[in-house]
């Protein structure tokens, strides 16, 4: 039985039979405030290859009422189950399809999703389809190359607005009827409901005019800062339009701020569905502004690059997301009124870091991973396909230098706008334009798993190793690939630059006085070039960041970059050696409080504020997860005193001092230090310039109650000051959070028990249940995790089984013990591939989590 599953063999023969023409949806979603379900009347225009074929048609619904295929009525119960309507007796040439149907609405962030703001009550409806959910809305071809065109009619209550990909059209008696879209996908269709706020501008240039519009719910129309959005929206607009030499291809385009959104954005044509959180209510630093606006050029990019041209089948997903996120990040580098010229440190330090994670797990895959259903792809939305795809790209365009990529790209689209493309189509209209063999190139990166390691080789005249270079070549490494992992190590061809670096007596900055571009191919790559050069104080490979590897530094440039790696003068180097120093950690070779030593003689002088913060959350990991549990107390007192002091000497009301605010309330542990907390809340102590806003509140708020201070009456109490969704959110949280065993037990329940919290509830609770201080009090539910894991995924929604999985294994009991019952569990309990490749995926958390604390403690 399939059930809602889909093979790629299915899709194939799916494909080669039918022809889809068109689609007209006609939903009754009058009934919205009530919730519950609502009519959906689907017809569908669609020609067959040959006489008296069977198909199916996609559909998850409650009631299935009508179904009539070529004016024959057929009946529900014998053509409806498992998520598919069968379709017999096709005729060869034209056949049209009606069926009737109750769908349902959601509160788990797939298909027709309601929430009800608790601030006035209204309901607010957005769809996700990604990956295969319009079926939960309306009968559907649920694949990416059945493309089609779409027309929506929609009856909503009174006073409400309807969105779609279409411009919206004036309602007649509440209905809704929207002109038919161009040829897309189903996954990229939308509808967005309810009574919105909006703020509409134009795009304008050459004449050409695209209308734009911002949407959110009233109670955060205060906060929404339109004029920002719009002006990163239309940097987006120039510069794609220039790099990809075709017009914006839809009619208008719509951002819309919607609630419980389980992803960052979704690219539907013409309308873009994006997380709320995104408004943000209070102050924020600079950083959650750079990744908003890299969101928003990426979905905007997806506009071309997977909705004009979309991939065949979901193995392309890598091509989709990589393309977006290096275009977007691209965008924020070289748009000459981007406010963010230092983009590819921040992708650095973030996406690349996601990227090396996740390519040494078990599950690591080749980019271009094989995609044998939609449960395959349903988890395939990691590390690798966007992060190491970017940098991927990011290196063939190095490879293939940036006009000839961009040619390429312009070819590409001309070629195969509105239509399906597979990787190779790309790749020919590259290699067309750059004439470069790109076959071998795409073997090596994109269909083989694993990651590489430069180290340099340096030879020098003076014996303690100074003076002038007499030898110098790269040393490449393929590291056996983890357990359970398919393929074999590789060695890749790479285009990289080395950096050489000198501080500078009167600046006191480290700057790079020479930069050698080179291919490095193979084991052993020799550099001649730098034969006969005074040796640096520093030399780093893969500067610029243009290769995706694991990079190490020779001996005496670690040992200079330890005492100076504040100095640099370039942001981007910095993040790489932080990046490296990180790597070394998580693979053991750096022990926990070495790197803690590390950053705190460092991060005083990094400027870069999401380098910071990134390092703030690296180094509570490093000390709960890989330090020496007998040394972790004084870790973290080391580290938490760090903060504070940082905190009161940050300047007054900056970036830096926001973040270090946060980072004292995540790990504040002394009485001392708690009472500061509870004063900076009820104003009897302030630090000049810290506002201790909505957010800020509630970190605080957070804290108190994970270490017994608070309980619930100081929670409901500060949810009385803030009653709006968000707020829910966050004293769910912080109930969970206490440290008794009556509020885990009331936490566990409310997610595993039973199955009403809407997605973005459970994951607060979930947030707060999961206290690294509360080892003891956790140990209990290691067992319990084990025992429902298997029913939650065979019972819930993907979305929210994921975040069960994934969020409630025991990753902070960190013992051979936890492997030992997760290999159990593995061998046993028959779990499907996806559910198989998160638990192993958590359990390789803790066999380094291992490794890191054995190596803290020699």
């Amino acid at each position: 039985m399939p059930g809602t599953n889909l093979t790629r063999e299915e899709a194939q023969q799916r494909a080669s039979l039918l022809t889809v023409d068109s689609y007209e949806i006609d939903l009754d979603l009058s009934g919205a405030q009530e919730g519950g379900t609502y009519r959906s009347v689907t017809t569908v225009r669609f020609d067959v290859a040959e006489e008296n074929a069977e198909s199916f048609i996609d559909l998850v619904a409650p009631a299935v009422h009508e179904v009539t295929l070529n004016g024959d009525a057929l009946d529900p119960a014998e053509v409806f189950k498992d998520s598919r309507i069968a379709l017999p007796g096709l005729l060869h040439g034209r056949n049209v399809l009606r069926v009737v149907a109750d769908c349902a609405y959601t509160n788990t962030g797939e298909g027709l999703h309601r929430f009800v703001d608790p601030v006035d009550e209204q309901a607010y409806l957005y769809t996700q389809f990604e990956v295969p959910d319009a079926r939960r809305v309306f009968a559907s071809f649920e694949q990416p190359d059945l493309k089609a065109t779409f027309q929506f009619t929609v009856k909503a209550p009174s006073g409400w607005t309807v969105i779609s990909n279409s411009p919206t059209p004036e309602p007649t008696d509440d209905v809704w009827v929207f002109e038919p879209t161009p040829r897309i996908s189903t996954y990229i269709t939308a509808l967005i409901v309810g009574p919105y706020h909006s703020v509409h501008s134009v795009y304008e240039k050459d004449g050409q005019s695209v209308p734009l519009g911002i949407y959110c719910r009233p109670s955060l129309a205060e906060f929404l800062d339109s004029d920002a959005i719009f002006e990163v929206t239309r940097q987006g607009f120039d510069w794609f339009q220039e790099k990809f030499d075709y017009a914006y291809p839809f009619e208008k385009y719509d951002q819309l701020f919607v609630p419980e959104f389980n992803a960052g954005a979704m690219e539907n044509a013409g309308a873009v569905t994006i997380r709320d959180q995104y408004v943000f209510r209070s102050k924020v630093t600079d950083a959650s502004y750079e990744l908003r606006a890299e969101t928003i050029l990426h979905e905007l990019a997806h506009m071309w690059f997977g909705d004009l041209v979309t991939m065949e089948w979901w193995n392309d997903l890598w091509l989709n997301e990589s393309f977006a996120t290096y275009t977007s990040i691209a965008c924020q580098a070289y748009h000459p009124q981007s406010r963010w010229p230092h983009s590819w440190t921040t992708f650095a330090n973030s996406m690349k870091t996601w990227a090396y994670r996740q390519d040494q797990l078990p599950s690591t895959h080749p980019i271009m991973a094989e995609i044998r259903d939609l449960d395959d792809v349903l988890v395939n939305f990691d590390g690798i396909t966007y992060a190491k795809g970017a940098s991927v790209l990011k290196q063939l365009v190095a490879y293939v230098g940036m006009d000839e990529f961009f040619k390429g790209v312009q070819a590409y689209f001309k070629a195969h706008a509105f239509g399906n493309t597979r990787l190779s189509d790309l790749l020919g209209a590259l290699e067309e334009t750059s004439g470069r063999d790109l076959k071998s190139w795409s073997k090596a990166w994109l269909e083989t798993a694993g990651i590489n390691i430069l180290r340099p080789e340096i030879a020098t005249d003076g014996e303690d190793g100074s003076g002038v270079i007499t030898s110098f070549a790269i040393r490449q490494e393929a590291p056996a690939l983890p357990a359970g992992a398919k393929g074999a190590p590789t060695l890749r061809p790479h285009r990289i630059a080395v950096g050489l670096y000198d501080l500078d007596g009167e600046s006191g900055k480290l700057v790079r006085r020479e930069r050698l571009e080179l291919d490095v191919d193979g084991e052993l790559t020799d550099v001649p070039q730098l034969v006969g050069t005074r040796r640096p104080d520093v030399v780093l490979l893969n500067d610029d960041d243009l290769s995706y590897a694991k990079v190490r530094l020779d001996e005496r440039s670690l040992a200079f970059v330890t005492e100076h790696l504040g100095d640099f003068e370039s942001s981007l180097p910095r993040a790489l050696c932080w990046a490296s120093a990180w790597d070394m950690t998580r693979d053991a070779e750096l022990p926990a409080r070495d790197y803690l030593s590390l950053v705190l003689s460092g991060i005083g002088k990094e400027s870069d504020i999401g380098v910071v913060q990134s390092l703030h959350r690296q180094v509570k990991l490093a000390i709960d997860l890989y330090a020496d549990p007998t040394a972790r107390e004084a870790l973290l007192t080391r580290w938490t005193d760090a903060t504070l002091a940082h905190l009161r000497s940050a300047e007054a009301g900056s970036d830096h001092q926001l973040a270090w605010a946060r980072a004292f309330a995540a790990t504040a542990r002394t009485p001392e230090q708690l009472d500061l907390l509870d004063a900076l809340l009820d104003g009897s102590q302030t630090i000049e310039g810290l506002a201790v806003d909505t957010e800020l509140r509630w970190a605080f708020v957070q804290r108190l109650a994970a270490v017994g201070r608070f309980d619930e009456a100081e929670i409901t109490a500060e949810y009385e000051r803030d009653k709006t969704a968000a707020g829910e959110r966050h004293a769910a949280t912080a109930r969970a959070a206490r440290p008794t065993p009556e509020a885990k037990a009331e936490a566990w329940a409310s997610v595993v028990e039973d199955d009403k919290l809407p997605n973005a509830l459970q994951e607060a609770v979930i947030g707060g249940f999961v206290q690294t201080d509360q080892r003891e009090l956790l140990a209990a539910y290691t067992d319990r995790y084990f025992e429902v894991v298997k029913d939650v995924w065979d019972s819930r929604s993907h979305e929210i089984a994921q975040q069960i999985a994934i969020g409630l294994y025991p990753a902070v009991q960190v013992s051979q013990e936890t492997l030992d019952k997760t290999d159990a569990w593995l061998a046993s309990a028959e779990p499907n591939a996806a559910l198989r490749r998160l638990v192993s995926e958590a359990r390789a958390g803790v066999e380094r989590a291992l490794r890191a604390q054995e190596a803290d403690a020699r």
